[in-house]
Order: C-alpha cells, then sequence, then structure tokens
C-alpha cells in the first residue's frame, strides 16, 4: 500500500493491519512511595523544554521474549510492524527520560525506522516497563494495551519492550510515544514527556507542522480543539508548510477538509461572522496556489461575495464584525481586503480590486491605524475607533496590502505596509519587547484553545509576505529572531509550541501550534 507519510520512504509493510477498541484517556503519574495513583487527566510535561538526548547504554539491555505478556491489542504495520526485537533498529535515540523510585526510564526512537521502545534502568526484578501511543497530541491513548507490557526478570540492570510504530500510515495516524513504568517496591507510576521520532519532523518547520496534524481530526476535516475559524488558520499553515519544504506528506488534509465541510453551515465556509469567511477564504485560496484546483478558488470566490454583504454605509463604510451588530471589526475589514484583492488577482476580475481598494480606503480614514502606526481593534457604533492592538490586526493587513498593490500597480502601499511592520517590530514597541521578541496582549489572558493564541499566525505571514515582496527582505531577521527564541524555550519534546515565544508559558494546544508553524514557515 502507498503511504501518505512520504518523507522518506513512500512504502509500508505489506502486513495487514489490526486495530482494536479505542481506548480511554488514563494518566501515569509519578507519585510517593505507595499504592500508584491513576488520574483520569493527562500528566503534565516533566520538561516543555527541548530534551538533550541521552547516550544510550553501553550495553543494551535484553529484549523479552514474544509472548502474552507483551502481546497487544492494536498491532500497526508502517515500514515494519509492531513487535520488532530493538536489536534490529538501524539507530538508536534516547529522547526524553523520567525518574521512577531510583530507575530511570527512557524512550527511544529509532528515527529510521520509524519506530520507538521503552527502556528502564537501575531495575529490579519485578518492575514494569511499557509504552504508551497517542494519535492525538497526548490527549488520550489506549489504556488497555500498554505496548509492549513486560516485566524485568532477575539477573539485569537494565529492562526493555520491543519497538512500536510511531505512526499509522494506513489511517493517516501521526502519533506520538512515551515509556511508562511501575517500580515493584514503591508502586509507583511514570512515564515521560511525549515525543516522537524526526520521521517527517527533519527540520523544525516539518516538525511543527507534524505536531499540529497529530491534532487533525480525519473523520469530520478538522483540527480537535481548535473550533471553526482557527481550523481555517491551522490549515493555511500546513498548505503553506508544503510550499515551503516540499513535504507532500499532509496534502490529503486540504480535500478531506474541504469535502468534508463544503456543505457545513451557510456552505462553502460561510457564516454569520465576516472574519471566519476571510479566514476559510485565504484558505481556500492558499489551497488554490497549491493544487490549482478550481473548486477551492469557487469557494473563495463565494466567500469574498458573502463578505461584501456584511457592508453598511454606517461610519463611512467598511464591514460589520457580524450580522446584526454594528461593531466593525479591524480584522474583518483587513481580510476584506486581503481576500478580495486576493480574489482579484487569481480571477482578474476588477470588480473585487475595486472593493479591495474601498475597503483600504475606508480603514485608512476610520481611525484604526493610529498616530503610533498600530491597528486598533474596531470602530464602535459610535464611529470611534479604539480597542485593543492585536498581531492579527497588523499582518493581516500587511499581507491585505501585499495583495492590494499587486493587483493595483501601486507601489505606495507597500510603504505604508512597511510603516505597520516597522511600528509593531521595533524593539521596545507595544508588541516587541526590548529584546526583540513579539507579544501579543492575549498571552496575558487567553490559553492555546482560545482565540488569541492564533493571532500571531497572521502577524508571522504578514510579515513574511511583506518581506519577500520589498527588495532585500528587511524582516528576515526578525522573524529569526522569533523562530530560534520559540524553539530553543518554548517547545517540548513532540515540537509543541507555547503561548509566549520567549518562555514556556502555557499548556500546548492548537492555536499556539498554529502560530508556531506560521513563524517556522516564514522563517524558513
Amino acid at each position: 500500500m502507498t503511504s501518505p507519510f512520504l518523507e522518506t520512504d513512500t512504502t509500508t509493510g505489506s502486513t495487514p493491519r489490526r486495530r482494536g477498541l479505542a481506548g480511554v484517556a488514563l494518566a501515569a503519574v509519578l507519585i510517593g512511595p505507595g499504592a500508584a495513583v491513576l488520574s483520569s487527566e493527562p500528566a503534565a510535561a516533566a520538561s516543555p523544554s527541548p530534551v538533550t538526548p541521552s547516550p544510550s547504554p553501553a550495553t543494551p539491555p535484553p529484549s523479552p521474549a514474544v509472548s502474552s505478556e507483551s502481546a497487544v491489542n492494536d498491532t500497526i504495520c508502517n515500514r515494519y510492524c509492531d513487535g520488532r526485537d530493538p536489536a534490529l533498529a538501524a539507530d538508536d535515540r534516547v529522547a526524553v527520560t523520567a525518574p521512577l523510585s531510583g530507575r530511570t526510564l527512557q524512550l527511544h526512537l529509532s528515527d529510521s525506522g520509524p519506530m520507538g521502545w521503552a527502556a528502564i534502568e537501575n531495575t529490579q526484578p519485578g518492575d514494569e516497563v511499557w509504552l504508551d501511543r497517542s494519535f492525538d497530541g497526548g490527549a488520550t491513548w489506549d489504556s488497555g494495551s500498554r505496548l509492549g507490557a513486560t516485566t524485568a526478570p532477575e539477573g539485569v540492570g537494565a529492562w526493555r519492550t520491543l519497538m512500536y510504530n510511531n505512526d499509522d500510515w494506513a489511517d493517516r495516524g501521526v502519533g506520538a510515544l512515551r515509556a511508562c513504568g511501575r517500580a515493584v517496591d514503591t508502586g509507583a507510576i511514570a512515564c515521560t514527556e511525549w515525543a516522537r521520532t524526526r520521521w517527517n519532523a527533519s527540520n523544525r518547520a516539518e516538525a511543527a507542522a507534524t505536531a499540529m496534524m497529530a491534532l487533525y481530526d480525519t473523520a469530520n476535516g478538522t483540527f480537535r480543539g481548535a473550533g471553526w475559524w482557527g481550523s481555517a488558520v491551522a490549515l493555511s499553515g500546513v498548505i503553506r508548510n508544503i510550499e515551503v519544504t516540499e513535504m507532500a506528506s499532509y496534502e490529503y488534509a486540504v480535500s478531506t477538509t474541504y469535502d468534508q465541510n463544503v456543505g457545513e453551515r451557510r456552505g462553502h465556509f460561510r457564516n454569520e461572522f465576516s472574519d471566519d469567511t476571510g479566514w476559510w477564504a485565504m484558505a481556500w485560496l492558499d489551497a488554490y496556489d497549491l493544487t490549482g484546483e478550481r473548486r477551492y478558488l469557487v469557494t473563495a470566490r463565494r466567500a469574498a461575495d458573502h463578505m461584501h454583504t456584511f457592508r453598511t454605509p454606517a461610519c463611512g463604510g467598511g464591514i460589520r464584525w457580524k450580522e446584526g451588530e454594528p461593531y466593525k471589526a479591524a480584522i474583518s475589514n483587513a481580510l476584506y481586503v486581503q481576500v478580495n484583492a486576493a480574489v482579484a488577482n487569481r480571477t482578474g476580475d476588477a470588480a473585487y480590486a475595486d472593493r479591495a481598494v474601498a475597503g483600504w480606503s475606508w480603514i485608512r480614514n476610520s481611525g484604526l491605524v493610529g498616530a503610533d502606526g498600530l491597528v486598533r481593534d474596531g470602530v464602535g457604533a459610535d464611529c470611534t475607533a479604539g480597542g485593543t492592538i492585536h498581531t492579527y490586526n497588523q499582518g493581516v493587513l500587511m499581507s491585505g496590502l501585499v495583495e492590494l498593490s499587486r493587483a493595483t500597480g501601486d507601489g505606495n502601499l507597500l510603504q505604508r505596509a512597511r510603516e505597520l511592520a516597522d511600528a509593531a517590530t521595533r524593539p521596545g514597541s507595544y508588541l516587541t519587547d526590548d529584546d526583540g521578541i513579539v507579544h501579543d496582549p492575549a498571552e496575558g489572558w487567553d490559553d492555546c484553545s482560545d482565540d488569541g493564541a492564533y493571532f500571531k499566525a497572521a502577524f508571522a505571514r504578514g510579515l513574511d509576505e511583506l518581506g519577500d515582496e520589498v527588495a532585500g527582505d528587511p524582516y528576515a531577521d526578525y522573524l529569526s529572531r522569533q523562530a530560534d527564541s520559540a524553539y530553543t524555550t518554548s517547545r517540548n519534546a513532540f515540537d509543541q509550541y507555547s503561548l509566549s515565544w520567549s518562555e514556556w508559558t502555557k499548556p500546548q494546544g492548537p492555536g499556539c501550534q498554529a502560530s508556531a508553524l506560521a513563524l517556522m514557515n516564514a522563517a524558513h
């Protein structure tokens, strides 16, 4: 069979794959002496920063013989089938470790396999060791399988499981593994952080995309926990990752998302929110650019037409954020410029360019862009501009002005976009700290599943698109600084990111991952 995971190898094993019942989420947590405790919530990561791989043991521990004890409920076959002897691994990387009552748990990964196994060092007879495997970013796993569960016998100082696959290529399951164990004398149970092989993750941009796709639900064509418009931002990130890395492993998400959702809500990804419609329009314009399939352009055009119905003469023009609401959000109007200009550039229809010109004229005259060069949140019923300054309002308008410059040939629009970018990226500005790292105000109150977590995705994209359009790419160093900081300080062993790009601040989730993915794409 042909695998959708194409980076290194395009074939899987021919052995039939057996899948068992999906499990219930149970997390093993390290406790003190006494009976083991199982929590109904996943255990917190031991360390959110990258884990330096530990050296492999000088003398590898023996592997258990294949027996009923090490049999599993779910058998997956990719390049190799579950239950392979680690002695056959072509490479061995200790990705993460965890302490357990004087022992050390290790998660070993064979990146070329791509498979992993659990090991326990300083073991006592009767200690248990096993693997957990997750296909939803570590949120749940099959608690009934305890992959390769085995008990250390007498006379060994270390013990390990057999090898198990990281991913499930046939079912497009992007997975992660962790090593778990139970100390026989204390009853304590511990697990390492989740981690995965470097398959489809050979650089930080690919790794960010793979961790994003670990949250993708092929059954409904959206990203778990991302919400409606957040899934559009995440999909755009995956599409643009294919373009910048040339790794096509996840292109299936484009057609799957479209086919599963094109008839939802009001059809063609339209609903009562003009900004939601705009985010999806940009996702399908990205999809059209990648694939050339006209159905995506048709949907984007219908979305642009739907956004136009939100326009009212109140406050001199502009489009409403939501049907029936007077508020005219900056994000809705910036997306209106971006979407209409992008449609004009791809269809040659001057009517869409005219809409984009009118949209920019309204933004320019509305007071949304303050004396500091930064875009406010919106215009209220009293026609006064104000509200919090967010990163995405700057980024989408930069992208919109780039598209509009292409549509009209007006180079002055790029200068206006640069003024926005310079105001936002200057060290010590409202959005960039003295160390040169960008922060969105939403970092102070949102988490990785809320709207604010997605805001920096548009900011990174806007700077990237503007930099590509002007001589010398003046924002490349800024984007590289953000990417280096995020990769070093706010990433865990699974290449999942937190809300801040200067420290680990909030649990990982779809919004933080979508923003980090956009950043890694821009800096690649």
